[in-house]
């Protein structure tokens, strides 16, 4: 089964990683990566900027460069960036902006509609919420209004679930990533989300898992193969990614 890994990070120490909420990852370059997912079929993916690197672009660049072209990055970036360093950026592979609402090290909120239409209206990209589905039922217009939205780790939290899936049936996308780091019945919260809309989970290995009570595990796209038919399976693990970041 061919994978796209739409959520993993990559931290190298050669570029500035800030201790966040009093945590500070381990190393975890691009080979580690590899070594970790040989096994894995994996075909492409999305790099992810961790709140611990804040506006950084130096080792998602070189990240990008040595994963080659199948792999793309997700972003953080201030308000006041300029086009011509979002123009740059797109050329260089990478394809949406995040919103580390969660632990912070982003933009927040209160520039997310100006932010994430600018993006879209300029190169494209969509923008992506790490945010626990609970707030966003104080937010779901602002999000309803938005060109392209996704949302990271199942949404966290089980009180969260019927607001994502609110959103998810005006179009939001959802990753089916951090299985160990949610506070939800993950097995429930799949099949709820793809009953909405097929085309919405997209899975990911969420290495090297910085943070989460358990660590990515083969045993999570396992549990995607035996809830799922072949066509969903396959649409969950690869297609549904690679189309949001691919076109």
């Amino acid at each position: 089964m061919r994978i796209f890994d739409s959520h993993f990070h990559i931290i190298d120490f050669d570029f500035p990683v800030i201790e966040n909420q009093g945590y500070l990852p381990s190393n975890y370059v691009v080979e580690d990566y590899q070594n970790e997912t040989v096994n894995l079929n994996i075909l492409g993916g999305a790099i992810v900027s961790g709140s611990f690197q804040g506006f950084d672009q130096g080792y998602l660049l070189k990240a990008l460069s040595k994963m080659g072209s199948t792999y793309c990055g997700v972003t953080q970036l201030p308000f006041t960036v300029t086009d011509e360093e979002i123009i740059k950026l797109n050329e260089n592979g990478v394809k949406a902006l995040r919103f580390n609402i969660k632990r912070g090290g982003s933009e927040g909120l209160s520039k997310l509609a100006y932010f994430a239409r600018r993006v879209h209206e300029l190169v494209g990209w969509h923008s992506e919420l790490y945010i626990d589905a609970k707030e966003l039922a104080k937010i779901s217009s602002t999000i309803g209004s938005l060109p392209a939205i996704s949302v990271d780790h199942l949404g966290l939290s089980e009180e969260g679930l019927p607001h994502l899936l609110k959103l998810v049936d005006k179009g939001v996308r959802v990753k089916a990533t951090g299985f160990g780091r949610v506070e939800l019945n993950v097995e429930n919260a799949l099949k709820a989300i793809n009953d909405v809309n097929p085309n919405a989970l997209m899975f990911g290995t969420d290495l090297p898992s910085t943070r989460a009570k358990r660590p990515f595990d083969v045993l999570d796209i396992k549990l995607i193969q035996q809830l799922f038919d072949e066509q969903a399976t396959n649409k969950i693990l690869y297609k549904n990614a690679h189309q949001w970041y691919f076109g």
